[in-house]
């Protein structure tokens, strides 16, 4: 075997001669520690998040002043025991010099054994070669108690630089058999701040010569003691201020979560199903009030789209139990004479009773043809389709010719055809009004759909030759209004006497401010026996008449103002009912037209505007 040839690398298996090795795929190994740590994780973070967000609240304040207060408190210390320690040092050098200024002083007011009971200082000179020269001042304690700094051994510096001070340890003697008391041991046992300065002194003959170095030393006893004073009153303080400021942050966020769970308890009722509740108000400056004012308007939107819902299901059913009603009733007579006239096709005078029975099985189809075609019309003008918005209508001409029409059909009604104006009110009692002004129709133009609006004019006009005296009086009137309310706004309101008011305000908004949307305004107006103030909301649901049996006489579906609504809609106006001055009916239909374009103000506009503040009292 050839030792330069390196073994092939594999799973140990032999590869055939004059193949390369399959080399062996790499692992990738998972560590079990990382699998077993996800676990934790989730437990630990279920765990937290099981916590109360109020006891969060106060954890984090009760961590956040624990915090603050030990920094704070060992920043003080830090603070205060270098301040004090600078003043030690000032106070060593200064009394280093007076030291100097009186070294003979150092035998005469020293014992035999060179300690000095007066002195708080400790004082050890040295000759030159750093040994002890036995002059100096030892401070003694109570109770025999003598504490000395720890300095270098006697002939040697130990590389201490001369004029900076420094710390160094305490070496404690007792020199009575009298029990030290504790608190005099603690302070012998304090270090010392000590400061090498050279000494010198004057020969006989009159030359200065450096004789030694001075050690002067301060117990830092007094310091450390004031240190840890402060440093207690730092803790008391600091323990009164994590109480008081975790029994102020408990109130605070009680106090403040309060509104939440008051919210939470309306959820609880809203959730069982009392969708009338509401949140409490709050101001809105504040994060719970804003969420309040939020949540109420999503209630109310919540709750009008549930009763809408509701009124929908509702008109729905009834809506299917009316047609399924209309359309059995031609269904039920073709069915009818159509046996009747199998019956008695073999009897005597057939062909005159087939001829009856096959006019009354056409009347039949024509009438569910009819409602068919409204039927699908609906379906058409509900998905949006069948009609087309973007035509340029004469609104006039449509008018004109639904008047000519109500004259064919009743030759000796009185129509009367004028302008749509706004009557301004008298006082707070009389306000505004729409009113009709006889003579020309005026020429209005919009863009629409042409058949469709033609149709909701027929059906209007329909409805007054079906359902009043052929002798009573017509008003049919135009006009160019402005009104403060946009085009979708207007098709939402609903269709009551209470919109209209609504609506005649925006006019006079409108006129006097010259701002908005102008709206052509079509009323027709009849004297006829009218309609219930309860009822004329409902002329506009699908399958409603005032009286049924009148209807199938004159060959009216109920769904004639249902397709007049939904056109008018479409083209986003407004379409409603009111009582006529005197009696009778009057249906007014609002369609958009453009832009209001501002022009100077006049002085009669100023007036106007000026009447209109005093009357609503501005």
């Amino acid at each position: 075997m050839n030792p330069d040839v390196n073994p092939p690398v594999g799973n140990g298996q032999e590869t055939p001669s004059g193949q390369a090795p399959m080399p062996s795929r790499p692992t990738n190994p998972i560590k079990p520690a990382k699998r077993k740590a996800k676990p934790w994780r989730l437990r630990f973070r279920r765990r937290v998040d099981a916590i109360p967000l109020s006891t969060k609240l106060v954890a984090c304040i009760i961590v956040l002043l624990t915090v603050g207060t030990i920094g704070i408190s060992f920043s003080i210390r830090t603070l205060v025991g270098n301040y004090l320690l600078q003043k030690t040092d000032t106070q060593l050098v200064n009394q280093a010099q007076l030291i100097f200024n009186s070294m003979d002083s150092l035998y005469t007011g020293t014992d035999n054994d060179g300690r000095s009971l007066m002195n708080t200082y400790y004082v050890e000179v040295r000759d030159g070669n750093y040994k002890s020269t036995g002059a100096g001042s030892v401070p003694m304690l109570r109770d025999g108690v003598v504490s000395e700094p720890s300095l270098p051994a006697d002939g040697s510096i130990d590389g201490i630089t001369l004029g900076q001070p420094f710390t160094t340890q305490a070496v404690v003697h007792v020199t009575s058999d009298r029990v030290p008391d504790h608190s005099i041991m603690q302070a012998a046992q304090s270090p010392w701040r000590v400061v090498a300065l050279p000494w010198s002194e004057k020969g006989k003959d009159g030359h200065v010569k450096n004789s030694g170095v001075v050690f002067i030393g301060l117990s830092l006893s007094d310091q450390i003691d004031t240190a840890n004073t402060l440093t207690r009153f730092c803790a008391m303080v600091g323990i009164a201020v994590v109480l008081i400021g975790a029994i102020l942050g408990t109130f605070v966020v009680q106090s403040t979560l309060a509104p939440l769970k008051r919210i939470e308890k309306t959820a609880a009722k809203i959730a069982a199903g009392d969708l009338s509740q509401r949140v409490p108000d709050l101001p809105e400056n504040t994060e719970v009030g804003s969420l309040s004012v939020s949540l109420n308007a999503m209630l109310t939107r919540i709750e009008e789209s549930f009763h809408a819902q509701e009124e929908t299901t509702e008109k729905m059913k009834r809506f299917v139990s009316d047609a399924s009603h209309e359309l059995r009733t031609p269904l039920a007579a073709i069915h009818g004479y159509a046996e009747l006239y199998k019956m008695q096709r073999d009897m005597p005078g057939a062909l005159e009773r087939a001829d009856e029975s096959i006019e009354h099985i056409e009347t039949s189809s024509s009438r569910m043809t009819v409602l068919v075609e409204d039927l699908l019309s609906l379906a058409r003008l509900d998905e949006g389709r069948g009609i087309d918005i973007t035509q340029q209508v004469k609104l006039t001409s449509v008018v004109h010719d639904a008047a000519d029409d109500l004259h064919a059909l009743d030759p000796e009604r009185g129509i009367a055809c004028g302008q749509v104006v706004l009557r301004q009110g008298t006082n707070a009692e009389h306000s505004a009004e729409l009113a009709f002004q006889q003579g020309t129709l005026p020429d209005v133009t919009l863009t629409g759909d042409g058949s469709r609006l033609r149709q909701v004019v027929t059906n209007i006009v329909g409805n007054i030759h079906r359902y009043t005296p052929s002798d009573s009086p017509v008003e049919i009137s135009i006009g160019v209004l402005p009104a403060s309310i946009s085009p979708e706004s207007l098709s939402r309101m609903p269709a009551n006497e209470r919109s209209l008011r609504h609506l005649v305000e925006a006019i006079e908004v409108g006129q006097s401010m010259q701002v908005g949307m102008n709206y052509a305004v079509i009323r027709f107006s009849d004297h006829g026996p009218g309609v219930p103030a309860e009822a004329r909301s409902k002329i506009f649901e699908r399958f409603y008449t005032a009286d049924p049996s009148r209807a199938r006489q004159k060959g009216g579906t109920g769904l004639g103002m249902a397709i007049a609504q939904s056109v008018v809609r479409a083209h986003h106006g407004f379409i409603c009912a009111s009582a006529s001055e005197g009696t009778g009916l009057t249906l007014t239909v609002v369609l958009p037209i453009a832009p209001v374009e501002p022009h100077p103000m006049t002085s009669a506009d100023a007036e106007r505007r000026s009447e209109r503040k005093n009357r609503h009292g501005k």
